[in-house]
């Protein structure tokens, strides 16, 4: 048992990752000495260093000599040199969700949002209607959020906000008091061994919530509502005025922007007119909207800060139009799921013709869920694929993107689908091609993202040659 009373220096291994960075800045701001490796600098590095961290470059056995304890994040294996060290030294060794866990349990209304598909956008909503109505919640989210300028922001209070992932059952580390389940759906099946056991793992998670707790669940989704039958602390929303809270009168605007009312046993409790697109994003606002009024804040609050909310980084992010009016946008998603929620969030949206650029995500993602992907590419009008992006993995899986362009070639035989590995190449065949009015999104975890930089920067280039 982790025990952060008689803890004076933590040493974090993975530090400059999106979780175990966000469980740093919070230990930082409780007056914890913190150290952290990892192999590269970046941002969240950067920022944490400003703060009073000290960080090496790499993972060396001595790292860790000077720590009462050290936490690790989930790409770190037990053969690391700093956790073998901390073992002979007998250091306690903690989980980046142990940790977690340990903090939640100090705030009395701490709120984990689960789910395979939309976590950090919902985690964003519920985050800015806390901060916004003057709550001062403890935020940490999957990406990049403007309004705390990064993945973290350090409360006062009784109220805080995460993600619970449920990759390698992390999420059962938890401690929260509110519970949110988005969706339950097939994946990381590196660690699951198929959906039956991700929906054991999320059953598992409901019995984390105290009496007087609850859950809010998706009750359309099959594997939601199976474990959530014989609970007596939920309350459903979805599409269905059976839900305890429910969306009507959906409708889009001219630019594709979902509108609808928020309403709970027959009496409408506000309208929204999200700034975002797509269905899947009704569902993350309104449960966001049903969390927050179960926490009794006003109506009209949560309907003017949802009104008015713009999006996380890597969630149909824009990143610039090009002088000839193609549109870049940028996308995390990397689940067909995710990538069909995309795309028809697409379709409602003013354009031309829809190119996806996708990079697939891990070898394991793909060769499991390969004949589902697919079919999620229906809806756009190009695909261009690159090389699988490996994460943690080692390419023995004997899967590539050509085999996945050869798929989808035989489904959609006229579809236009392309492949490069080189960034700039596609970069340069995408700005060489593309019309106006065409959208351009980028798709992945990894970092196609540098695809639609870069075509943006090929346009900046040109344009300024043409005025020279």
């Amino acid at each position: 048992m982790i025990d952060l009373e008689n803890v004076k220096q933590v040493h974090c291994i993975g530090i400059g990752g999106v979780g175990l960075s966000a469980i740093a800045g919070i230990l930082l701001s409780r007056g914890y000495k913190v150290t952290g490796s990892d192999m590269n600098h970046n941002d969240k590095t950067e920022r944490l260093i400003s703060q009073g961290a000290s960080i090496f470059l790499g993972h060396r056995a001595k790292n860790v000599n000077d720590a009462d304890l050290v936490v690790y994040s989930a790409a770190i294996t037990q053969d690391n040199p700093e956790m073998v060290r901390a073992a002979e030294l007998g250091i306690p060794r903690a989980s980046r969700a142990q940790i977690l866990g340990l903090l939640m349990k100090e705030c009395r209304n701490s709120i984990a949002i689960s789910g395979t598909h939309g976590k950090t956008t919902t985690t964003s909503m519920i985050s800015l209607i806390l901060e916004k109505t003057g709550r001062d919640p403890t935020i940490l989210v999957g990406g990049n959020l403007s309004e705390i300028n990064g993945n973290v922001k350090i409360g006062h209070s009784e109220f805080f906000v995460t993600e619970a992932c449920e990759y390698m059952d992390s999420f059962l580390q938890l401690k929260p008091r509110i519970e949110v389940i988005l969706n339950i759906d097939s994946d990381h099946l590196d660690y699951f061994k198929d959906i039956e056991h991700i929906a054991q793992s999320f059953e598992k998670f409901t019995h984390l919530v105290p009496e007087d707790g609850f859950i809010l669940a998706y009750d359309a989704n099959p594997f939601v509502s199976r474990i959530i039958k014989d609970l007596d602390n939920v309350y459903t929303f979805g599409f269905s005025p059976n839900c305890d809270y429910y969306a009507s009168d959906i409708n889009f605007n001219a630019s594709g922007m979902p509108g609808f009312d928020v309403c709970r046993k027959g009496e409408k409790l506000c309208s929204l007119q999200l700034s975002i697109p797509g269905e899947h994003n009704v569902l993350n606002a309104l449960v966001s909207a049903a969390c927050c009024h179960l926490l009794g804040v006003e109506t009209d609050d949560i309907a003017r800060i949802l009104d008015d909310f713009s999006g996380t980084q890597r969630r149909f992010d824009l990143l610039g139009e090009t002088h000839n009016g193609i549109k870049i946008v940028d996308d995390y998603a990397h689940h067909p799921t995710e990538i069909k929620a995309t795309l028809n969030a697409a379709e409602n949206t003013p354009h031309n013709k829809v190119w996806c650029l996708f990079q697939p995500h891990t070898y394991t993602r793909t060769l499991a869920l390969f004949d589902e992907f697919p079919a999620s590419f229906e809806k756009a009008d190009v695909v261009v694929l690159t090389k699988i992006f490996a994460a943690r993995e080692k390419d023995v899986y004997q899967i590539s993107a050509k085999d996945l362009i050869q798929e989808i070639k035989k489904q959609y035989p006229k579809k236009e689908v392309y492949y490069f590995e080189d960034f700039d190449e596609m970069a340069s065949f995408v700005y060489n091609n593309a019309e106006k009015d065409d959208m351009v999104i980028t798709m992945g975890a990894g970092d196609i993202f540098k695809v639609g930089e870069m075509i943006l920067e090929k346009d900046a280039v040109e344009v300024a040659g043409e005025r020279i």
